[in-house]
């Protein structure tokens, strides 16, 4: 089975967050699947650290070597569509590529972002709740 996993989930779990041993344990078994957009989501994510001095870059360069060795298959989603479901749901794209994902794919999201569960939650998308 697929599950679409974002950006929440995997820096989550590099970053050995609180969530992490659930996150691995809900997926186990699962194919992750994510739209490309996500792959860079992850360098944003982490030169917003190194920006703020959160980070060194020593330990952003082992994180990503920790994010290479998660296997997560990037698919490509429409950019038509996914405008479309930005402006009706009045969300930033990053998470209508994830929503579109889910549809296009027929796979439940796994994300820690609140923003982004209520609105694949009033789109009547399958979750996979973390707790």
């Amino acid at each position: 089975m697929k599950i679409v996993v974002d950006t929440s989930v995997i820096i989550a779990v590099i970053a050995q967050e609180p969530e992490r041993l659930a996150l691995i344990e809900l997926t186990r078994g699962l194919e992750l699947i994510a739209p490309p957009s996500v792959h860079w989501e992850i360098g944003n994510a982490f030169s917003a650290m190194l920006k703020r001095q959160r980070i060194t870059l020593e330990l952003a360069l082992q994180a990503l070597d920790v994010y290479a060795k998660i296997p997560i298959r990037f698919l490509e989603v429409e950019l038509e569509k996914t405008l479309k479901i930005a402006h009706q749901q009045n969300v930033y794209a990053y998470d209508a590529y994830i929503i579109r994902c889910a549809q296009k794919y027929r796979a439940p999201i796994l994300s820690l972002d609140r923003n982004l569960i209520v609105c694949a939650q009033k789109m009547g998308l399958r979750l996979k709740e973390v707790y």
